[in-house]
């Protein structure tokens, strides 16, 4: 695939992340009360927020092109490849659990599938930009450390 086509994927994906979070919001489903699930959002916040501070003043793109200034591979990024994505999949599986429906499911399958789509593209554009993203990808992690 282009490197257009992967980029319009990317935006697609960031789209369906969009779209699930907002679903989730308007069907009350985003929050809830259970210690345990304000604990893991806690725990997911806190991780974007190590994972932002690492990547320092790289801007947010929309869609999955590759950022100047090198390869990060410190703070989160040595033990997870994706760990912006894995604070989202964990907040949002937090909260599905915690306002357990059908729907709510749902919507958790729809961020799930746009950050697969992000990350799949984003693998692929990076791979290309970095020649040393093979070695750290052979090292890491995807989304959960020592597992995925």
């Amino acid at each position: 695939m282009k490197r257009e086509s992967m980029n319009t994927v990317s935006v697609l994906g960031y789209a369906l992340m969009v779209a699930g979070l907002l679903l989730l919001w308007f069907n009350h489903g985003l929050f809830c009360y259970s210690p345990v699930v304000i604990v893991l959002q806690c725990a997911a916040i806190g991780l974007m927020i190590w994972a932002r501070a690492t990547f320092k003043a790289r801007s947010f793109h929309f869609s999955a092109a590759p950022t100047e200034g090198g390869l990060v591979t410190n703070g989160p990024y040595s033990f997870i490849r994706h760990p912006i994505y894995a604070s989202v999949l964990l907040f949002i599986w937090a909260a599905v659990a915690g306002s357990f429906s059908i729907s709510n499911v749902l919507f958790g399958c729809l961020v799930s599938a746009g950050a697969w789509l992000r990350i799949t593209c984003e693998e692929t554009l990076v791979r290309e930009r970095y020649p040393e993203y093979q070695q750290y990808a052979e090292t890491t992690k995807r989304l959960i450390p020592f597992v995925f």
